[in-house]
C-alpha cells in the first residue's frame, strides 16, 4: 500500500468516525414545518418623537429579520400582521423570553455631549424627555444627573460592532464608524477635548434606550478640536459576555425605528402534518435507494464502491450541518437528498474518464490513477463556480436565500472530499485486489461503451446544426416569456400576504384529517398550525366568504362548537428588503462566476454558461406561470438550485473542449466542440438519472407539500441538461466566431521611404519613370 493511499485512508476514517459521533449526540434543530417553534406577536407603539406610520413599521420589520438573522435563528418567519402588529416564529426556540429580550429592544444608539454634572449625590430617575433648548437629563452609572446636548452620532453612523475581551479580561464592545461617522466622531471628541482635565463637559455619553451605558473622559493626550481619528471607540460597562455580544448584535442590525411591546407569547405547533412527512420521508429513500441501484448497475463494483461514498457524503454532509446548528426543514432535507443525486457527478465524471483511459489499453490501476486526474479540473471548475456562488448568498442575502447559501457550500465541499478521498480510497483498495483487477469489466474499467460507439459511428453534428437547436430554444423562450405576460405569476402567500385566521374548538381537531379537509374545498396549500393549546390556526391567501364558511364546516364537523379567536390580514414573509438583497447576491454572483469563467477558460465560455442559464431559468418560471403553479419560498429554493446545476453542467462540457482544444489546436473549434459534447453525453445523461430517480419520486411519493419542488426541479435539470450540450456549446462557437476584424496597419511616411533591404539599393517600382 503506497503512502497517499494510507494518508486518504486515515483522513476518510477520521472524518467518518467524527461525523458518527456528531450525528449520536447532537439532535438536530428541526424547522417550523417539522417541529413548529416559538411565536411571538409584537405591537408597534409611539413615542412623543417618534410615530408608528406604516413605513416605521415595515423599517420595523426589517430591522427584526436583521435581529433574528444575528442571533442565528434560520428558518423564522416575520410577518406583518394587521396595521400594528408584527408576527414573529422562531423555530427550535423553546423559551422565547431571552429572544424577547433582543429581537424587542429599541436599540437606539446615541452619543451625547456632556453638557453639565449634578455631582451632590445620586439623584432620582431622571426623565428621559427632551427640555425646551434640546437638552436631555440622565443618570449616569454612579447616580449622577448628567445634563446632556444633543446627540451628534447616532446609531446609524456604526459600521461594525463586536464584543471582544480587553487585556483585563473584561468584556466590551468595539464600535467601527464608517466615513461620514468617523467625521463626526472627531468633531465631537474634538470640542470635549478642549475642556479641561475632570470637567464634566470632557465626557462624552454613550446612550442606548434612554440609559446611559457609559460615560468616559476623553484622554489627556487628544488634541483639541482635532479629536480621535481612526473611526472606533470602546463602550465598556461592567458587562457579562452574553450582554456584550448581545449589545454588538443589536449596533450592528440596527435601532428600531419606533419601540415595540411583546402583546402575546405562545407555542405553535409544525405547519406540516405527520403524514405529510411520512411520505416525504418514504419518497426520499426510494429516490435515493433507485440512484445507488443505478449506479451499482452501471459502474459495477466501483459503482457499488460511489455508492457508499455517496451513504457517506450524506452522512458527513448530516454532520456538519448539525455542527453548524443549521435548522432542518422538510424542503431543505429533500434538497439534501437530491444533493446526494448531485454529488454522483463529481463520481460519473471520475468513472467515465477511467474509462476512457482504459480504452487506451492501460493497466487498470493506472487507468484509475489517470481517470481521477483528468477529471480534476472539470470536478474543480464546476464545484468553483458553485461554490463562488453560494459564499456570496451567504454573505449578502438574508433569511432563507442565506440558508440555502450555507447548505449549497456544505455540499459542494463535502462533495469534492467524498469522490477525491473516500472514493478514491476505495477504488484502489478494489483494483489492487486480483480477482477483480483481473475482470475489468466486473470491476466496471471496462464497457461495452454502446452509446459512445454509436455516437462516434454516426458522429451527429450538433454543432452544425446549432440554427435549429437556436430556434427551438427561441421558441421556448418566447412562450415562456408569452406566459409571463399572458397569465402572470401566481405569488404564494410568502411574497403576498394574506390572512392568518384563528379558532377555538369544543375538542380537540386532528390537523391531518382537517387539512385534507381544506384540500377538498380548494385549499391545499392552506398552512395548519396548532396554536397555544386547544386552537387551530389558518393562514392562507385571500379567502373568498365560501372558502371561509368551508373552513368553519370543517371545523366544527372535526371539534364540535367552532369560534373564532383571531382574523387578521397579514404581510409577506419574505419582504422587500429581503427579496432585494437575493437579487443582488444573485446578480453578483453571476458576476463573479461569468469573470470566472472568462479567467479560466475565455469570455465567450463565461457569457455562453450565463446565457444558457437565463435559457433555462426563463423558461422554468414560464412553465410555472402557464400553468398557474405558486411561486413561494420552496419554489426559489429549486430556482437557486437549478441556476447551480445549470451552470455546473455547461461548465462540464467547456471544460472538455478547453482539454480537446489543447490536443488539437490545428482544427476549428466547431469540430472539436461537437466532439467534446459527443464525449462528455454519456456523463450529462447518468447526472441527469441521477438526480430524477429522486425527484420522480418526491413528485410521485412526496405528498402535496413536497410536489411543485419536485417539478421544478424536473423542469429545471431536464431543460439544463438540453441547454449544456444543444445551447450553450453551439453559442460559445458563434461568439468565437464574433471576433473584431483586425484594423488595417497603415504604414508611416518614413515606413514608404523605408528600403526594402539591408544591401543600400533602391526598392523596385512598378511605375515607369517619366
Amino acid at each position: 500500500m503506497n503512502r497517499q493511499l494510507l494518508w486518504r485512508g486515515l483522513l476518510a476514517t477520521l472524518v467518518v468516525a467524527g461525523s458518527v459521533a456528531l450525528v449520536l449526540t447532537r439532535p438536530p434543530r428541526l424547522g417550523l414545518d417539522l417541529k413548529g417553534g416559538s411565536q411571538i406577536v409584537l405591537a408597534t407603539s409611539s413615542t412623543d418623537r417618534q410615530s408608528a406610520t406604516d413605513d416605521a413599521v415595515t423599517r420595523t420589520l426589517e430591522v427584526l429579520r436583521r435581529r433574528v438573522d444575528q442571533l442565528g435563528v434560520s428558518e423564522s418567519s416575520l410577518q406583518r400582521s394587521g396595521d400594528r402588529r408584527i408576527i414573529v416564529e422562531l423555530p427550535g426556540v423553546e423559551d422565547p423570553r431571552e429572544a424577547v429580550e433582543v429581537i424587542g429592544r429599541t436599540a437606539q444608539l446615541e452619543f451625547h455631549p456632556v453638557i453639565a454634572a449634578a455631582l451632590a449625590q445620586p439623584t432620582p430617575a431622571a426623565s428621559p424627555s427632551p427640555n425646551p433648548d434640546g437638552t436631555i437629563v440622565l443618570n449616569d452609572e454612579f447616580g449622577r444627573a448628567l445634563t446632556l446636548g444633543p446627540s451628534e452620532v447616532g446609531g446609524d453612523a456604526v459600521r461594525r460592532a463586536s464584543a471582544v475581551l480587553d487585556p483585563n479580561g473584561a468584556w466590551q464592545v468595539n464600535v467601527d464608524f464608517e466615513r461620514a461617522g468617523s467625521r463626526r466622531w472627531e468633531q465631537l471628541t474634538g470640542t470635549a477635548a478642549c475642556s479641561p482635565d475632570g470637567d464634566p463637559k470632557r465626557q462624552i455619553a454613550i446612550v442606548l434606550d434612554n440609559k446611559i451605558i457609559s460615560a468616559p473622559q476623553v484622554g489627556t493626550d487628544v488634541v483639541c478640536n482635532e479629536g480621535i481619528t481612526g473611526g472606533t471607540t470602546v463602550i465598556t460597562g461592567n458587562f457579562e459576555e452574553k450582554e456584550a455580544k448581545d449589545l454588538a448584535l443589536l449596533i450592528r442590525a440596527g435601532a428600531l425605528p419606533v419601540p415595540v411591546e411583546v402583546v402575546e407569547q405562545r407555542t405553535v405547533g409544525p405547519t406540516l402534518g405527520q403524514q405529510a412527512i411520512d411520505a416525504s420521508t418514504r419518497a426520499a429513500i426510494i429516490g435515493a435507494s433507485l440512484t445507488i441501484l443505478y449506479m451499482i448497475l452501471y459502474y459495477r463494483v466501483i459503482g457499488g464502491a460511489a455508492a457508499v461514498a455517496l451513504i457517506l457524503y450524506g452522512l458527513i454532509s448530516f454532520a456538519v450541518l448539525l455542527a453548524l446548528d443549521a435548522t432542518l426543514t422538510l424542503p431543505g432535507i429533500a434538497g439534501f437528498v437530491l444533493a446526494i443525486g448531485m454529488a454522483v457527478d463529481s463520481n460519473v465524471l471520475v468513472f467515465e474518464r477511467i474509462r476512457e483511459e482504459y480504452v487506451g489499453k492501460k493497466r487498470p490501476l493506472a487507468a484509475v490513477n489517470l481517470g481521477f486526474r483528468k477529471a480534476l479540473s472539470a470536478i474543480g471548475d464546476s464545484n468553483a463556480t458553485t461554490l463562488l456562488a453560494a459564499v456570496l448568498l451567504f454573505f449578502l442575502a438574508s433569511g432563507a436565500v442565506r440558508g440555502f447559501g450555507v447548505t449549497l457550500s456544505v455540499g459542494v465541499v463535502v462533495s469534492i472530499f467524498t469522490t477525491l478521498v473516500v472514493t478514491r480510497v476505495l477504488v484502489e483498495l478494489l483494483v489492487k485486489i486480483p480477482a477483480l483487477r483481473n475482470r475489468p469489466r466486473l470491476l466496471g474499467v471496462e464497457s461495452k461503451r454502446r452509446l459512445l460507439n454509436w455516437l462516434e459511428a454516426k458522429q451527429p453534428n450538433l454543432i452544425g446544426h446549432s440554427k435549429f437547436f437556436f430556434t427551438l430554444s427561441l421558441v421556448a423562450v418566447g412562450l415562456a416569456v408569452a406566459g409571463l405576460l399572458v397569465r402572470n405569476l401566481n405569488y404564494g402567500v410568502e411574497f403576498t400576504g394574506g390572512r392568518l385566521v384563528e379558532y377555538s374548538t369544543e375538542r380537540r381537531v386532528s390537523l391531518d384529517r382537517l387539512r385534507e379537509s381544506l384540500a377538498d374545498i380548494g385549499l391545499p396549500r392552506a398552512q395548519v398550525q396548532a396554536s397555544g393549546d386547544d386552537n387551530v390556526s389558518i393562514r392562507t391567501g385571500q379567502l373568498t366568504a365560501a372558502e371561509e364558511a368551508g373552513i368553519v364546516s370543517a371545523l366544527e364537523e372535526l371539534g364540535g362548537d367552532t369560534e373564532k379567536a383571531r382574523d387578521e390580514f397579514i404581510g409577506p414573509s419574505i419582504g422587500n428588503e429581503l427579496r432585494q438583497r437575493a437579487l443582488m447576491a444573485l446578480g453578483l454572483a453571476l458576476i463573479a462566476q461569468l469573470a470566472y469563467l472568462a479567467i479560466r477558460f475565455r469570455w465567450n465560455f463565461g457569457l455562453a454558461a450565463v446565457l444558457a442559464m437565463f435559457h433555462d431559468v426563463v423558461i422554468l418560471i414560464g412553465i410555472f406561470a402557464w400553468f398557474g403553479k405558486e411561486i413561494d419560498g420552496v419554489f426559489l429554493a429549486a430556482l437557486l438550485t437549478v441556476i447551480g446545476y445549470s451552470i455546473n453542467d455547461s461548465v462540464v462540457v467547456f471544460d472538455r473542449i478547453r482539454e480537446r482544444r489543447r490536443e488539437r489546436s490545428s482544427e476549428t473549434l466547431e469540430k472539436v466542440a461537437n466532439d467534446a459534447c459527443l464525449q462528455t453525453f454519456p456523463r450529462t445523461v447518468n447526472t441527469g438519472l441521477g438526480a430524477f430517480f429522486i425527484l420522480i419520486a418526491l413528485y410521485v411519493l412526496g405528498g402535496e407539500s413536497l410536489t411543485d419542488f419536485a417539478l421544478a426541479l424536473i423542469i429545471g435539470i431536464a431543460v439544463g441538461t438540453y441547454s449544456s450540450v444543444l445551447t450553450a456549446a453551439p453559442l460559445c462557437v458563434m461568439l468565437d466566431r464574433w471576433k473584431p476584424a483586425p484594423a488595417p496597419v497603415r504604414k508611416s511616411a518614413s515606413a514608404k521611404r523605408r528600403p526594402a533591404s539591408s544591401t543600400g539599393r533602391r526598392p523596385s517600382s512598378s511605375r515607369t519613370r517619366r
